[in-house]
This record gives C-alpha cells, sequence and structure tokens, in this order.
C-alpha cells in the first residue's frame, strides 16, 4: 500500500500539484467529464490548491475558479489555465456567498473534510454536515446543468445523503477513486447535470 501512495504523492509533486488529492479529481473527470471549457468552477475547502489548479488547467483561459478555504492557499497560475480567485473564509458565511451572489456557477467542488478525532461515527456525521452545506450551496449557485463533485465519509448515513444528491441532479454515481487510500472510508458522490 505504501508503495501506492508514494507513487500518487511522487506524481503530484512532479506535475507541480501541491498534494496527491488532485487524483481523485482527475480520475473523476476522466471518466465523467465534470468540466467543459469556460466554466465557472467554484472549490469548497480548497487549500492547499490542487483542485483549483486542476479545474483551471480543465476550463482554459475563458473560465474562473475560486476557491474557499479556512486556510490562506499560495496562489498559483499557469499558461493556458484559467485565473484562479482565492478566498479565506468560511462556507458557513452567507454574506460570503452574498459577494458571489453575481458570479453563475457550472461546477461545485468539495474535498471538504472535518477535523478527525478517530471515533468513526463522530467523524461521519461531521462529514455528512460539510457535505450537506456544500450541497445547499450548489444548490444555491449552480443553474440547470451544472455539475457537483464531494467528498463524504461513508457510514450509516450516508445512503440518505445519496438520496437528497439525487432530488438536484438527473445523474448520481458514487465514486472511489483508485488514488483514495484503501483504508479510507473516503468516498465522492458525483451529481451531474442539475435538474
Amino acid at each position: 500500500m505504501k508503495k501506492v501512495q508514494d507513487h500518487y504523492y511522487k506524481k503530484a509533486k512532479k506535475e507541480n500539484y501541491p498534494a496527491r488529492s488532485v487524483f481523485k479529481l482527475e480520475e473523476a473527470h476522466k471518466r465523467f467529464v465534470i468540466f467543459s471549457r469556460g466554466d465557472t468552477v467554484l472549490d469548497l475547502g480548497c487549500h492547499p490548491g490542487s483542485w483549483s489548479i486542476y479545474a483551471a488547467k480543465m476550463v482554459g483561459t475563458s473560465g474562473k475558479v475560486i476557491g474557499i478555504d479556512l486556510q490562506k492557499s499560495q496562489k498559483y497560475s499557469f499558461a493556458g489555465a484559467a485565473k484562479i480567485e482565492l478566498v479565506c473564509g468560511d462556507i458557513y458565511d452567507d454574506a460570503l456567498f452574498a459577494n458571489l451572489s453575481g458570479e453563475e456557477f457550472n461546477v461545485v467542488l468539495s474535498d471538504m473534510a472535518p477535523k478527525t478525532t478517530g471515533h468513526k461515527f463522530s467523524d461521519h456525521l461531521k462529514s455528512l454536515e460539510l457535505s450537506r452545506r456544500a450541497l445547499e450551496i450548489a444548490r444555491n449557485v449552480l443553474p440547470k446543468g451544472g455539475n457537483f463533485y464531494c467528498k463524504v465519509f461513508q457510514g450509516e448515513d450516508f445512503p440518505d445523503y445519496v438520496v437528497e444528491v439525487k432530488t438536484v441532479f438527473k445523474k448520481v454515481k458514487v465514486v472511489k477513486p483508485k488514488s483514495s487510500r484503501v483504508e479510507s472510508r473516503e468516498v465522492f458522490v458525483l451529481g451531474r447535470d442539475r435538474k
């Protein structure tokens, strides 16, 4: 297992991504097509920036990426990629989203995770709370046809969350990327084509 993890860590460094988590997004995009050229993307829990960078490369210079996180992230820019705007803020702050009300997003991403305690049920519930907030934001900012990709810790209430996502999107998939640690309970819920 360690060799596999080393592989993704080294690959991320080689490709100039700050974290190996980029491959969890890349794999889903290659399989299901989350982004289109010119899209505007909202990346929730964007620190340290790998997902924002990947999204910026996929949407191109005619697109835009806005990343939000409690932690400040380093600014990145790449030739042929969209501009990345980073906002240091709390996803529960409604005023933050009022400032973004002029933006029309095509994709909402969330790689957010709670600070884990080691207590599986408690960590699962905290993860679901973040995922539900991400879904609420997606419901508010995505137009018809928009896409959503969100990390969730599996647990007994996970099936209910998938049902909630199905009320908003026409096509819903649960994705367990190869780059995700085998022992990890994280999975990703992909909602495509907002109703």
